[in-house]
């Protein structure tokens, strides 16, 4: 367990085992994101700097059998970094809180841009 002071800097979500070149997908992350026999396949992991020692940690997780969109993935990075970066972790372990933040975040749209998206989330959660 770490507690959430530890965390500094945000929190970066990758999909698919090791890092990829750019953006969060590996090359398996966007193979399980398709139809066929690597569906669901694999994990990822939350990559994150901790202080009180200083020291780079990364959190492995598996994946869930439904593929995970590339806006469910920037949502979740950009919540968690701006929570962080707000040192307002605790938040993130109220779970109706949480339920009413992830409500306005599946209304947002993937056509919108990365600042007007990132400006929704912040909305959402000082909301």
């Amino acid at each position: 367990m770490i507690p959430w002071s530890r965390i500094m800097l945000g929190i970066g979500v990758y999909i698919g085992r090791g890092y990829p070149r750019t953006g969060q997908y590996t090359l398996a992350g966007m193979l399980g994101n398709l139809p066929g026999p690597f569906r669901g396949r694999g994990g990822g992991h939350l990559d994150m700097t901790l202080r009180h020692p200083y020291e780079d940690r990364k959190l492995t997780f598996d994946r869930h059998a439904r593929a995970y969109p590339l806006l469910d993935t920037f949502l979740l990075e950009e919540l968690l970094s701006q929570v962080v970066a707000a040192d307002e972790t605790p938040r993130l372990g109220d779970p109706d809180g949480l339920t009413r933040v992830v409500g306005r975040l599946t209304q947002l749209s993937p056509r919108m841009t990365r600042s007007r998206l990132s400006a929704a989330v912040e909305e959402a959660w000082r909301g």
